[in-house]
């Protein structure tokens, strides 16, 4: 029997220059469209939950139905790993064929590719539901995703201004400067309730267990993306703001009913599902999204299989190619 190639192994810097982050964003929005309308097969995530030191892991997978690969996709995040000057998330993609099952690739991306996903669904969001006119964007937190969602947004808006607040002074000094680097004017805020106030469009990162302001700082026609309450007990809104929302959208309704913010606003009877309509529906069908400027909107975002699996197969397919540089967004010390 004539032996099995092995797999092709790629470091985090080659799955960096293999992304194309405008195509990425094409693909990525197919993605939702495709697991919306049942083409994608994703199980239920698994998580590991720690507390001594404080962590969490996640493990997704899936295929899409008329796709070459399926992906399994391991990423840790241990916060106190930065009390060290260690990065606080890793992980790995592993690529396989779906039609023979032998392993393809060994994505050692150390967690980059999930921050990167992460970051185009934020800008798929930001361009589908966002108001016409942003003068400011504002940002809550001060890690990987408050850097990586204003530079993905770049590809949709042309607003630079951003309204940034952080628990620690010197950690929002910090990714202040970082943002200013690639081409954003940063006011740095005192309350999170002051960048709510004075944004109209809003993206919140953190791990927060409580949210961050009171729904009645939100002004109409604001836009609003939660992409921190990515395990159970972790929550950024107030769920009165769900109360408030005229469009509530959600990655995946399943798994954000579950988790996501939407979970407790759910469990606070601020907000019957039916009201709830999927990225993948409003990506296909943008007459179902914002059809108001005046209008608040919300997105959660808990992070959904399929975006590995596009993301994945997106640095498979161009890996042989002329890549395109992204910025490698260093993580804070």
């Amino acid at each position: 029997m004539e032996a099995l190639p092995l797999p092709v192994v790629m470091s985090a810097e080659e799955c960096e220059l293999a992304v194309n982050v405008p195509e990425l964003i094409e693909e990525m929005a197919q993605g939702f469209i495709d697991y919306t309308a049942g083409r994608v097969v994703v199980p239920p995530v698994g998580y590991l939950g720690f507390t001594e030191p404080t962590g969490d892991v996640h493990l997704k997978y899936g295929y899409v139905k008329s796709g070459d690969v399926f992906v399994i996709k391991v990423a840790a995040g241990f916060p106190q790993n930065s009390l060290q000057g260690l990065p606080t998330g890793d992980g790995c993609m592993l690529v396989f064929s779906s039609h023979t099952g032998f392993l393809l690739a060994v994505l050692l991306d150390r967690s980059r590719l999930t921050d990167l996903r992460t970051a185009v669904a934020g800008a798929l969001v930001g361009r589908a539901l966002a108001p016409k006119a942003i003068r400011r964007i504002g940002i809550l937190g001060t890690g990987v995703q408050a850097r990586l969602q204003p530079i993905m947004l770049k590809h949709v808006t042309a607003c630079r201004e951003i309204a940034l607040y952080g628990r620690s002074r010197e950690r929002a000094v910090t990714c202040a400067a970082d943002l200013e680097r690639e081409g954003f004017r940063v006011k740095l805020c005192g309350t999170a309730s002051e960048v709510a106030g004075n944004s109209e469009l809003i993206v919140t990162t953190t791990a927060s267990r409580a949210a961050h302001f009171p729904a009645a700082v939100v002004r109409p026609g604001t836009h609003i993306t939660a992409v921190g309450a990515d395990a159970p007990g972790k929550q950024e809104l107030d769920p009165a703001l769900f109360a408030r929302a005229e469009v509530v959208v959600a990655d995946s309704i399943a798994q954000c009913a579950d988790h996501g913010d939407l979970a407790a606003a759910l469990a606070a009877g601020e907000i019957a599902l039916h009201r709830v309509c999927e990225l993948g529906t409003v990506l296909a069908n943008p007459a179902v999204g914002r059809t108001s400027d005046d209008q608040i909107s919300i997105a959660d975002l808990t992070g959904v299989a399929v975006q590995d699996i596009v993301i994945a197969s997106h640095v498979m397919r161009r890996r042989a190619g002329t890549p395109t540089i992204l910025e490698v967004v260093s993580r804070p010390a």
